[in-house]
């Protein structure tokens, strides 16, 4: 959900601009493609144009959750379920309709078709990249195809959004009848390996809140001040980003945008990067007033589709929320406590239906801030780790957990390294896992979860993301004192396996 930037000086024409621009009115219910239509849109596109099926799935699901939003723009003006941007910087869409012979308008509402444009621009990329048949069969391969795609506004964030999408072949996506099974890719980042890793721990912190990476907004997409003494800060406000962490981000980087949001956060996983510091006046409210005496908050998704708000989100949006109220004296409750929708004079709709704010000002007051059973498990918690004699003790990383953590080289045989825990009752339970990041350390480490129904295993890449807590998945798991989860040899990832230590949350 985008802001309209409101100035002292041309206020009117200035907020009429910025509204026109990139004001996310309510979904408009439009004739779209069947759910049941999907896998095969995703399966023609991908042998029409020569690209990987369940990258061309990722990357979908990484921009829009597989939600085409009845044609509606996000925030930068993406359309459709690729996200096909057209905004004046970026003409994906344009491009889009160039290559695949259909109009923009179909596009823009199709689903079908807007997969064939999104399938079509990605190959086009890999033909820039000098991609031949073979290397287009190694997904691997199309990491830089796929950071183009983004149209990031600098290397780092072109990294994060390609690292987002591979993530999630990583993981697995299951969403609208479309199924990408979890697995071993190893990313070719190219000149990408060296560009600042945001999600990592010892990226560049944010001066205001500590457990923030920092990035910062283009200059002319907010107000230098001096708040508290020019204005007081008593207000926070929730806002929807209506598209993803990494597009947002780039998108406040974009002196077009004329918008901009003290902080973003992500919906997997909760990381947090800040763009605007606090004692500056982010355009985000649509009021000037209330821009003056507030701090604006960005959560990556849409209004219209709740599989964004995860539990991670909510906890690390609260815990942001709590720390500046705590620093302000801001009273943490609803009247100081708003959605952009409660802004005097708001045409926007943010949070929206979907956004839980009992769940949310519980975590802020801290009245159900935690979960209601977790544990930690290290790989030096006594009788609680198991692993053979291959695998070594190394404390070579500050990044660890603990005094010291596990490396072992892969292998073609599972020979894992096991953390146990008693899970109190069946249930539910978030896992998350803790490493240490190298680019020695393994490309697609195999994390296996002994869930009720058997074990599944997620595929980490251990050379980013390290130092924190990373979420694995919420799995289903029987009562008993058992192996949980363990970290397997076999994978065909290069670099040493890492185990570190694991945390269990009953959710």
């Amino acid at each position: 959900m985008r802001f309209a930037r409101t100035r002292l000086v041309a206020l009117v024409t200035s907020a009429l601009t910025a509204l026109l621009l990139i004001a996310a009115q309510p979904v408009t219910a439009q004739p779209v493609q069947r759910a049941a239509d999907l896998p095969a849109a995703f399966d023609r596109a991908a042998a029409e144009h020569g690209v990987p099926r369940d990258l061309l799935v990722a990357l979908a699901y990484a921009e829009t959750h597989l939600d085409g939003h009845g044609g509606e723009p996000s925030a930068s003006g993406g359309y459709g379920v690729m996200h096909l941007v057209s905004n004046p910087t970026t003409k994906a869409l344009e491009k889009a309709a160039e290559l695949t012979g259909l109009p923009a308008g179909k596009l823009k509402t199709d689903d079908a078709a807007n997969v064939l444009g999104g399938a079509a621009v990605l190959r086009a990329q890999a033909d820039d990249l000098g991609l031949d048949e073979a290397a287009r069969k190694d997904l691997g391969r199309w990491y830089q195809a796929v950071a183009r795609y983004g149209n990031a506004s600098s290397p780092e964030l072109a990294r994060l959004y390609a690292d987002a999408v591979y993530e999630l072949l990583s993981l697995g996506v299951s969403a609208r009848g479309v199924t990408v099974k979890p697995q071993e890719v190893t990313a070719d980042r190219g000149d990408l390996a060296t560009a600042r890793d945001l999600s990592a721990q010892a990226t560049v912190a944010s001066p205001d809140y500590p457990d923030a990476a920092w990035v910062a907004a283009n200059s002319g997409n907010y107000t230098v001040s001096s708040r508290e003494s020019s204005y007081a800060i008593d207000r926070v406000i929730i806002h929807v980003t209506q598209g993803s962490y990494a597009g947002t981000i780039s998108w406040f980087q974009n002196p077009s945008a004329n918008v901009s949001a003290h902080y973003v956060v992500k919906s997997s996983n909760g990381a947090i990067t800040q763009m605007v510091r606090d004692k500056d006046i982010a355009w985000h409210a649509g009021n000037w007033t209330y821009n003056t005496r507030s701090i604006g908050i960005e959560h990556e998704g849409w209004v219209s589709d709740a599989s964004w708000f995860t539990d991670a989100m909510y906890r690390a949006s609260a815990a942001l929320t709590r720390a500046i109220c705590n620093k302000y004296g801001i009273p943490k409750d609803r009247t100081h406590i708003i959605g952009h929708n409660q802004v005097p004079g708001a045409t926007h709709t943010d949070p929206g239906p979907h956004w839980n704010w009992t769940t949310y000002m519980n975590y802020v007051t801290g009245s159900t801030g935690t979960p209601t059973w977790t544990t930690t498990v290290d790989n030096a918690t006594a009788g609680q780790f198991t692993a053979s004699s291959a695998w070594g003790t190394s404390a070579y990383s500050a990044d660890r957990h603990g005094a010291d953590y596990r490396f072992a080289s892969p292998v073609e045989a599972s020979d894992p390294a096991w953390f146990s825990a008693t899970i109190p009752s069946a249930g539910n339970y978030r896992v998350d896992v803790w490493y240490p990041a190298d680019p020695g350390y393994n490309s697609s480490a195999p994390f296996v979860v002994a869930t009720s129904s058997g074990n599944q295993t997620v595929y980490v890449d251990q050379r980013s993301g390290g130092g924190a807590w990373r979420t694995i998945g919420t799995f289903s798991l029987s009562a008993g004192t058992k192996n949980v989860v363990g970290v397997s040899r076999w994978t065909s990832g290069t670099g040493y396996v890492i185990a570190d230590a694991v945390r269990i949350s009953r959710v």
